[in-house]
């Protein structure tokens, strides 16, 4: 595992339910150390419910569900309920799956009790055979095959095609890896004969608890009609449950998808308001959820152990993610599929990130906002180990505050975007990168994506301010702040990033960095700048970086604990007080009053 100066490269995942451990306390905006992910609470029935529906894992039918002591199944539930009634869960495990909605009600437990929805079932009936290996019939499979875009003559050397069947397997609770054949089996893994309908494990069966999925979602919000019910427009409220173990996703909210630039007013309607707190979604064998409409909040949920996606959103407004704890994402690590944590897609509005946790690796993304969204607000999360932290993609107009970006490749990414305003985030051996290529609707891969964002000669308007840049020698190499664009667009001269200014930079001790800064467009062959020392940098224009300052070589204390990954910065360090102006909605994010004084970062420098 790869250590740092700021430590391991992941912390210890004690719990969802307990703070980060960051132990921060600010007057001002910035990740706020927790508690993220869900809160232990005693639910109340609602008081506004018209009809109250009790439901038990034991629960008959044929009862009423209306008393306490005669719970009905969730299935019969869902198919009673209509707009403002209310389904209140005993704890205990419900084996269940394939449940559809299309009314606006509440879904939350009762008390303080536990329900947990699985959409696996136990397989009990083992055959050992002479090899050493064990056996079962399994009728509910679910083979699948990559999306159409995906190109094995790129990717199938690293990906084979078996690991996109949705299936899955656990032992004890534990998940097993899957393996193309028998011969790849050990105790941590499992193999499907699909023409067969057999699963094959290697570990001993017996006195253990074998789960195999048997569904493929736990519930879908449909907008057409079910249950003898015509669809209401209004989300549902789910509070305190725990979904897990579902092939392919544990929730849907179906909605209307455009497929080239659209109105924003025909879109995202079918389905408002939707609000999911305090849940805990883990083990999909592809995303937790795909969740479309308008006024969407997702808030102090745990999204973990999924493939491509955990929280999936698209052609959504107004919608917020706020205290959500995700990891481990793209556990298989799978290629080519462009896996993200969080992924905003296809003309999102104002969506807002604000005080969320991300942790996951390389081969994952941290929160992408990908194609057509506009005007995006990214505040206060803490993103860490991912490839691209934040990115932001064919997209118009983000506003990135008070953000700690640790152990990613980019931090943040503009990619063929335009708008995108960064300020007073903190960067720990990650890079920030805006980029531009010659992508266009004409002749894509992906067809009309790029032309729900900006055009080639658009993607312009750039701010990046106040920022903290720091790199020690596990830093991957590049420059801490990279601006380029490719061959094909060299004959676009004017400058993607505008405002340049009150970033501080520091490369620690021996950290592997060519250049502090590379700039473009810049009349050279390469088409860019490597810049050292900003002195180089304002020789090119005398307002860029002109009240910004390097630190190279630097040994001295910067941040309150490399180690604990307490990224407060010091009032002794020298550059603590650099910084300009802001904008009065980056001002009002941070919570800083007009004449505060500037600092570089996420945090407010302390003693």
């Amino acid at each position: 595992m790869r250590r740092s100066l700021f430590g391991r490269s992941f912390l210890p995942l004690v719990s969802a339910f307990v703070s980060f451990g960051l132990a921060l306390v600010a007057a001002h905006a910035a990740p706020s150390g927790g508690p993220y992910g869900p809160q232990l609470r005693n639910y109340e029935i609602p008081k506004d419910a018209k009809n109250v529906y009790y439901v038990a894992p034991d629960g008959s039918a044929d009862a009423s569900g209306r008393t306490l002591n005669e719970p009905t199944t969730i299935e019969a539930a869902l198919s009673r309920v209509v707009t403002g009634d209310a389904i209140i869960l005993r704890g205990g495990t419900y084996r269940t799956g394939s449940l559809v909605l299309n009314q606006g009600i509440t879904i939350q437990p009762y008390a303080d009790e536990q329900p947990v929805l699985k959409g696996t079932e136990i397989a009990k009936d083992w055959v050992a055979q002479r090899n050493g290996l064990w056996r079962t019939s399994w009728s509910k499979l679910f083979p699948a095959e990559p999306a159409s875009w995906w190109r094995r003559e790129r990717e199938g050397r690293k990906t084979p095609r078996w690991l996109f069947n949705n299936d899955m397997v656990f032992v004890d609770g534990r998940a097993l890896r899957a393996v193309g054949s028998e011969s790849q089996l050990d105790e941590n893994s499992y193999y499907i004969d699909y023409e067969a309908k057999l699963v094959f494990i290697a570990i001993d069966p017996t006195d253990r608890l074998v789960e195999i999925t048997a569904h493929d979602s736990a519930l879908i919000r449909k907008i057409d009609e079910v249950h003898g019910k015509k669809a209401d427009r209004i989300g549902y409220k789910m509070r305190g449950l725990t979904i897990t173990q579902y092939a392919f996703r544990a929730l849907e909210i179906d909605g209307i998808e455009p497929e080239s630039k659209s109105d924003p007013a025909t879109f995202g309607k079918d389905v408002v308001g939707t609000v999911i707190e305090d849940c805990t979604i883990t083990h999909c064998s592809r995303v937790a959820g795909y969740f479309r409409g308008d006024g969407l909040v997702i808030r102090r949920c745990h999204v973990s152990d999924t493939s491509t996606e955990g929280i999936f959103i698209l052609n959504s407004g107004d919608v917020l993610l706020e205290k959500n704890f995700i990891t481990r994402n793209n556990v298989e690590h799978i290629t080519g599929y462009y896996p993200s944590a969080v992924k905003i897609y296809n003309q999102c509005y104002g969506v807002v990130c604000r005080d969320n946790l991300v942790i996951v690796d390389r081969h994952s993304n941290g929160i992408w906002y990908d194609v057509g969204n506009v005007d995006g607000v990214f505040v206060d999360n803490w993103i860490q180990g991912a490839e691209d932290g934040f990115f932001f993609e064919i997209s118009k107009g983000a506003l990135v505050v008070g953000n700690v970006f640790v152990d990613c490749h980019k931090g943040l990414r503009s990619l063929n975007a335009a708008g995108v305003r960064a300020y007073n985030n903190t960067f720990l051996n990650c890079q920030a990168a805006f980029e531009r290529t010659e992508r266009s609707a004409v002749g894509d891969h992906f067809d009309w994506h790029p032309s729900t964002g900006p055009g080639v000669s658009e993607r312009v308007g750039h701010a990046f301010v106040n920022n903290l840049l720091i790199a020690d020698e596990a830093f991957w190499g590049g420059p801490l702040l990279s601006l380029e664009q490719t061959e094909k667009v060299k004959h676009l001269r004017d400058r993607h990033v505008t405002q340049l200014d009150g970033n501080v930079y520091v490369r620690r001790n021996a950290a592997k960095s060519p250049a502090l800064i590379s700039w473009g467009p810049y009349d050279s062959p390469e088409d860019s700048l490597a810049v050292d020392d900003l002195a180089a940098l304002r020789a090119v224009d005398p307002k860029l970086e002109a009240n910004g300052r390097s630190f190279v070589d630097y040994r001295g204390a910067v941040i309150r604990s490399w180690e604990l990954r307490r990224p407060e910065l010091l009032k002794s360090f020298p550059g603590a007080n650099v910084g300009v102006a802001l904008p009065a909605d980056a001002r009002k994010l941070l919570g800083n009053e007009a004449g505060s004084k500037p600092f570089p970062g996420a945090y407010a420098p302390r003693d």
